[in-house]
């Protein structure tokens, strides 16, 4: 049974790793160069979407990684276990208290409405984002390590 948790622990992590990466990495360079709003338009877009899906996503692997260490507390890995969950817990407090604003902003955002320091607002969110990520696929790395 602990195998099973691991496995699907991990590739739910996994997963959401793989998305936020995309999201730095692909997604908002990709809408950064599109023409006139365009860019914008797309990342407000992005942000109600996945703003209604990332959080469940995060608690869910919070929660798929609380029970992995309570479940293999006596295993080899179980330290690294705990500390991804920290780390985990990290990118929530992060997300909560850094980037979730200026999501809630920003994706309320047109071109009509949207306040003259947007740019920078977005650019902001990057940054937090870049290091969410790096937290993240620590969190990620340590989980995969736990079963070696």
């Amino acid at each position: 049974m602990l195998d099973v948790l691991e496995v699907v622990t991990i590739v739910v992590v996994g997963l959401m790793v793989g998305v936020e990466f995309s999201v730095a990495f692909v997604i908002n360079p990709i809408l950064g160069a599109l023409p006139e709003d365009s860019g914008q338009l797309g990342r407000s877009h992005g942000g109600r979407m996945l703003g209604a899906v990332m959080p469940v996503w995060y608690f869910g692997s919070l929660a798929l990684v609380a029970v992995w260490a309570i479940v293999g507390w006596h295993d080899h890995g179980a330290g690294l276990v705990v500390i991804a969950g920290a780390l985990l817990v990290l990118s929530v407090i992060m997300s909560l208290l850094l980037l979730v604003p200026i999501n809630n902003q920003g994706k309320t955002w047109t071109p009509e409405n949207r306040p003259d320091d947007w740019k920078e607002q977005n650019h902001r969110w990057d940054r937090f984002h870049y290091v969410r990520v790096a937290v993240i696929i620590a969190a990620f790395t340590l989980l995969v390590a736990a079963l070696a």
